[in-house]
């Protein structure tokens, strides 16, 4: 070990290996990263409270440096998820295409079970100019909008409001009902009314015509993590190299040799 020693060869009792830089920017990295989680973890406790769902309590260690290693795992764990998730979307993209058409067919079946799906739903369709997973006849998969002459739903053979084709002059008064019976109508016909193609198609040609735009964003996301791994192993390693030097000095400490 090197650094600062006194008269006797030993190290100076004020000499530190923990790096003051290193240890601020990596509070000053969790700081951020604390913040922006307490804004996620209030509105989730927010939405679970509103919906009477039971919270949990996790428990912390005590240890700095365990909790440090903890951190750097947990770090590492989900950057590992992030690139494996990437890389087997890339290499099974039919799959994953299978995947995301069933949980979205899924999520027309429940519209109208939870107010946030829906909300969400219709924000999907209104933003990318779509109806439905795959075409607009999804949604004759939902108990209210089924197209059967069993259905005694008022929905009956409609689609939400948000696949309408809404022009600038009809903005200020939004009809609810405009997808009435569409349905019924044939593809072209029912496409001067409402957004008649699916929307995993719409969003699969948003990726593709994003994809510089998406890469800025998981490479910003990345780099953090990385910086955040790095950091915290640099401390692990400080605060081992200090632990040993205390115990050196207390060791040598009455030693009138040392």
């Amino acid at each position: 070990m090197c650094g600062k020693r006194g008269r006797r060869g030993g190290h100076h009792e004020d000499f530190s290996f923990v790096s003051p830089v290193v240890k601020y920017l990596l509070f000053l990295f969790n700081f951020i990263f604390w913040l922006i989680a307490m804004a996620m973890m209030a509105i989730g406790v927010y939405a679970r409270v509103e919906k009477h769902a039971e919270t949990a309590l996790a428990c912390l260690s005590v240890d700095p440096a365990m909790m440090l290693l903890v951190f750097c795992i947990s770090l590492t764990i989900i950057f590992l998820l992030q690139l494996a998730a990437g890389v087997l979307g890339f290499i099974f993209s039919d799959k994953a295409r299978h995947k995301v058409t069933q949980m979205v067919t899924n999520a027309i079946v429940h519209y109208r079970d939870d107010i946030d799906l829906q909300n969400l739903i219709d924000f999907g369709q209104k933003e990318f100019g779509c109806c439905g997973a795959v075409e607009y006849g999804d949604w004759s998969k939902n108990m209210y909008f089924n197209c059967t002459a069993a259905n005694p739903s008022l929905e009956r053979c409609a689609v939400p409001f948000s696949c309408c084709i809404i022009t600038k002059d009809k903005v200020e008064v939004i009809n609810t009902m405009c997808g009435q019976g569409m349905q019924e109508m044939e593809y072209l016909e029912a496409s001067n009314y409402i957004h008649t193609n699916g929307c995993i198609d719409k969003v699969v040609d948003w990726i593709h015509s994003n994809l510089f735009l998406l890469g800025g964003i998981a490479l910003g996301l990345a780099i953090p993590q990385l910086v955040g791994i790095l950091l915290s192993q640099i401390l692990i390693s400080q605060i081992k190299d200090q632990i040993e030097l205390q115990n050196y000095n207390l060791k040598h400490h009455s030693d009138p040799w040392s």
